[in-house]
């Protein structure tokens, strides 16, 4: 057959065509910010469910216990029904949840803790090789310690949980970074998500301590789960059972999200929302402020609200309505989901998380700047405080975020040299101020200058109280180094005054760089780095041990600044420091001893545990038990 059709005439039935087509998302938040999701429950999918939701998280088909039932035979039925559904309508999936004190398989009771330990990695594994390609997970759920061996969920009651995942040592929970280091080996490209309950009213700040934590031991957690069932005035209560009342006064609400964003640095999800009560008006309200200020905070990726079904949600308005969260009723929308349809219909929310949860808004770029004006030359020297003023996303294809600190808190006695910092730890020293309480995974950049290409040495003045602290140094995101180890300081328990040097050959190309230096082995000080021209370089400054009958001298340590002169029995101050890094406040005392019996006995040290001295004047430190 002749073919009559024109080129142009083809082009256009092309382009009329397309148009006529459009493929949209499912749910009501398609297009926006964020996602807004809903739970499936057992193996099926509502018939609603995708005109409605544009994310999936099964109540409980993918728990643990639920899919294990017996030991080594999986049914994964009712996880893959919410799998599947954003599989096949291009929604947001999340796997809820790895690890998690309740509704474990009963066979894990009992267990030793090497065979639970060989259980739970068998457990990742079964997970991994089903879905290898996860977007979201519940790592590890409702673990806030909220007294000696009191956890949000029954870790340890029956099983061995916490030890089988190396422990809780005076709450630095190693079992919860564990288990998010075994998860980021699997699923490598995963949002990999803390989730507890009771985090805005009750255990604020708890969960704060926990994220904190957990990020300075190397957990790379890359968001925090708020359940979100204390959003009304009685709160969640006792185990985040749902809340009762009036609305949760929206300037709370808005303060706490603040403050949990300013002190972890961590992007958030609003897990498992629900409004518990029978009166349209009050669910409406909450909705209406809540879920406006979730949507318009550019720190929450998304949002899953726990059920929508009146009488098939696990709340019950304290035994009076059996369901009462859920917004449709007798298949009609409460006034809840009434507005939640004419609000996203406008309102697409904001979202600068930099995760993958719907449309991310837009970043102005603001370019780092060089902290003294110019790039440092190499040769020479950098001082580790020094590092660049940090910027907003990227410039020419370079982040223009200079450094990376798991705390937002500067536990250090230097509060003013560098007040566009956020969290990293200046201390004044006699040689000046250095950067201290390095962690696991912090790293610091500096822009430099390389005058001429070849080979230099790398010497960095350094102390640590322990043998297992180390540094990395790259160079434009290539490593330059090896790891390097941080000498042990030669005596004393908490001794970072004992400065060493170490060094290192590199090899440098001239021009401007970004210099960084990560941590790969917490707890260390560091004071300064200097780059001399050529392999195996005469160190300009080395430290020189000045220490009685040091037969080697030159190639000991000492403290820096050895003319510190100070009485010992004059009154002195002390910082107190937790376990955890929290800085308690500061004490005067004459000497340690002093300090000692003024902590021991002071009101407002409220329980057992270790505590840390640090004298203000010289640095030492000092670990003290208190028994309450």
């Amino acid at each position: 057959m002749k073919n009559i059709l024109s080129t142009a005439t083809k082009v256009a039935a092309v382009a009329l065509a397309a148009s006529s087509f459009s493929f949209a998302g499912p749910g009501l938040a398609d297009g926006a910010a964020k996602f807004i999701g809903n739970i499936t429950q057992s193996n099926n999918v509502g018939s609603d469910f995708t005109a409605l939701w544009n994310q999936a998280t099964a109540e409980n088909g993918c728990k643990w216990g639920s899919v294990e039932g017996t030991r080594g035979r999986y049914n994964w039925g009712a996880c893959d029904a919410a799998y599947n559904w954003a599989k096949q309508n291009g929604g947001h999936f999340k796997f809820h949840a790895l690890v998690w004190g309740s509704q474990y398989p009963n066979w894990l009771n009992g267990l030793s803790t090497d065979e639970t330990k060989k259980a739970i990695t068998a457990w990742f594994d079964a997970v991994k090789d089903h879905y290898p390609d996860l977007e979201m997970i519940d790592v590890v759920n409702e673990a806030i310690r909220t007294g000696t061996n009191n956890y949000h969920s029954p870790y340890g009651k029956n099983n061995n949980i916490i030890p089988a995942l190396g422990g809780d040592n005076n709450g630095d929970y190693t079992f919860v970074t564990t288990a998010f280091k075994m998860a980021r080996e699997r699923w490598p490209k995963a949002i990999l998500i803390y989730n507890d309950y009771n985090t805005v009213q009750w255990n604020k700040d708890q969960g704060i301590q926990l994220i904190q934590t957990i990020k300075k031991n190397g957990a790379p957690v890359d968001a925090y789960g708020l359940q979100a069932h204390d959003m009304m005035s009685q709160g969640g209560g006792q185990g985040g059972t749902g809340g009762g009342g009036v609305c949760l006064n929206i300037n709370t609400l808005k303060s706490v999200t603040k403050e949990i964003w300013d002190k972890t640095q961590t992007p958030m999800f609003i897990s498992e929302y629900d409004i518990a009560t029978t009166d349209d008006n009050i669910q409406k309200q909450c909705y209406q402020e809540q879920i406006t200020h979730f949507m318009e905070n550019e720190h929450v990726a998304g949002i899953t609200i726990w059920g929508y079904i009146y009488g098939r949600t696990w709340l019950d308005c304290n035994g009076t309505a059996s369901g009462c969260s859920g917004i449709v009723k007798n298949g009609q929308d409460r006034a809840a989901l009434k507005w939640l349809r004419e609000y996203l219909k406008t309102n697409k929310g904001v979202n600068t998380t930099g995760l993958k949860t719907g449309v991310l808004t837009p970043v102005e770029p603001v370019p780092r700047k060089m902290f003294k004006g110019s790039a440092f030359e190499i040769p020479g020297k950098i001082e580790a405080e020094d590092f660049d003023i940090s910027g907003v996303g990227e410039t020419n294809g370079v982040s223009n975020i200079s450094y990376s600190e798991g705390d937002a808190e500067n536990h250090g006695d230097v509060k003013d040299y560098r007040k566009d910092t956020t969290g990293v730890d200046l201390y004044k020293k006699a040689t000046g101020i250095i950067v201290g309480y390095n962690s696991e995974g912090d790293w610091l950049e500096y822009t430099v200058n390389v005058k001429e290409a070849g080979d230099y040495t790398m010497f960095a003045a350094v102390a640590a109280a322990g043998s297992t602290s180390s540094f990395q140094l790259s160079l434009d995101g290539k490593a330059l180094t090896d790891v390097i180890s941080v000498p042990a300081a030669k005596q004393g328990e908490e001794n970072y005054d004992d400065y060493n040097k170490v060094s290192a050959n590199v090899s440098l190309t001239a021009g401007t760089h970004i210099l960084r230096m990560t941590v790969t082995g917490s707890w260390f000080d560091v004071d300064y780095f200097t780059f001399v021209k050529g392999k195996d370089a005469t160190d300009p400054e080395p430290i020189v041990s000045e220490e009685p009958g040091d037969d080697n001298p030159g190639e000991g340590t000492t403290v820096i600044g050895q003319n510190i002169n100070y009485d010992p029995n004059a009154l002195q101050d002390y910082f107190v420091f937790d376990m955890h890094g929290g800085n308690l406040g500061v004490l005067s005392a004459y000497g340690f001893d002093g300090a000692l019996e003024i902590l021991r006995s002071s009101a407002d040290v409220k329980s057992s545990g270790v505590y840390l001295l640090r004298n203000r004047f010289t640095g030492e430190m000092q670990k003290v038990r208190v028994i309450k």
